[in-house]
């Protein structure tokens, strides 16, 4: 396994427009317990009712953080697209920083199931989601 600190660079490093939009960053990725945590910070561009995310941000960045965390724990593993996403509203995630918190529950060679946490600044959960995702490996 590489050094996860490059791996982190590297995910930060390599973002895609919209996770720029949202403030993303990897903030940490755990081998032994097979999770992946990032930092969003949301401006009201993307609220509604003033201040309150918009819920498919709040599903994108649930997604973000189930996926940087396997490609970013996978050798070979090179790009998730997901089949099914199953998200829960718990309380209005709102502008500002948000912390997302993604677990890998099992992998299989064409698919992986994970499961993800969203946080607001003062630590309560407002979101979580759960995905099957298809894999796509590196070719030998």
């Amino acid at each position: 396994m590489r050094d996860i600190k490059e791996i982190i660079d590297e995910l930060n490093r390599d973002q895609l427009p919209f996770l720029i939009m949202l403030g993303a960053k990897v903030i940490s990725l755990d081998p032994e317990r097979q999770s992946c945590k990032m930092e969003f910070n949301v401006s009201t561009d993307l609220c509604h009712s003033v201040d309150v995310i918009q819920g498919g941000f709040v599903t994108a960045m649930l997604d973000a953080v189930m996926s940087h965390g396997l490609i970013g724990l996978s050798e070979d593993i090179v790009n998730v697209s997901s089949l099914e996403i199953k998200t829960t509203y718990l309380e209005p995630s709102r502008a500002g920083k948000i912390i997302a918190e993604g677990k890998i529950i099992k992998t299989g060679y064409k698919l992986a199931f994970m499961e993800g946490r969203l946080y607001n600044a003062e630590g309560d959960l407002t979101a979580t989601a759960s995905t099957v995702g298809k894999l796509a490996r590196k070719s030998v």
